[in-house]
């Protein structure tokens, strides 16, 4: 099995996603050994507690360089050996060197269909609204690798998901959890860890 450290900012929807797959013995390639939050009051760390799982809350403090935040994590993880990270609603950008350091071994879930609204700036409700503003049919979530351009890496996985005409940024970010994100990032997961990627 892989140690995996999931990176969170909030709720951890996605986080419970990957523990109900594994809970159906969908997911024997991975070890969730640790959970981090940029935030102390993120239920997601709440979720990971229930079931046994180590916590760590690592603020980026005001003013702090991306890189110290990077070097600070890379510590963290190093110390307990992680081999693979799934960023999950973690709403700190990454800095370059951390990226490096675990390069080909993080993954992202968006939700949207990259290369469409995506990158700096669109984040949670605000991507679905981008995409009912712009009149699209069809939006769904993708899951790719993390590279230093922000929702710039190789995609592994995506899923599509009907726009439907009275949607609103809530209903169609909550469709798109459903149908997509939760469906998706534990079966990219299970094959990064599994080795299927390269």
């Amino acid at each position: 099995m892989v140690k995996v450290a999931v990176l969170v900012s909030g709720g951890g929807t996605n986080l419970q996603a990957i523990f109900d797959k594994q809970d159906l013995g969908l997911l024997p390639s991975v070890n969730i050994a640790l959970v981090i939050s940029n935030k102390e009051d993120a239920y997601a760390l709440e979720r990971a507690k229930k079931r046994g799982i180590e916590t760590l809350v690592l603020k980026k403090e005001k003013g702090m360089a991306k890189e110290a935040y990077g070097e600070a994590l890379a510590k963290a993880l190093k110390a307990r050996q992680i081999e693979f990270v799934v960023l999950a609603g973690f709403l700190v950008i990454l800095a370059e060197n951390f990226i490096s350091d675990y390069e080909g071994r993080i993954i992202n879930v968006h939700p949207s269909l990259i290369p469409a609204f995506c990158g700096d700036g669109f984040y949670g409700l605000k991507v679905h609204q981008a995409a009912l503003d712009y009149g699209v049919k069809v939006t769904g979530a993708t899951v790719h690798y993390v590279n230093a351009v922000t929702d710039g890496g190789k995609i592994i996985a995506q899923k599509a998901v009907a726009v439907l005409p009275d949607d609103t940024a809530e209903t169609l970010q909550k469709r798109v959890m459903v149908e997509a994100e939760w469906e998706l990032l534990p079966m990219a997961l299970e094959m990064c860890c599994k080795g299927e990627l390269k």
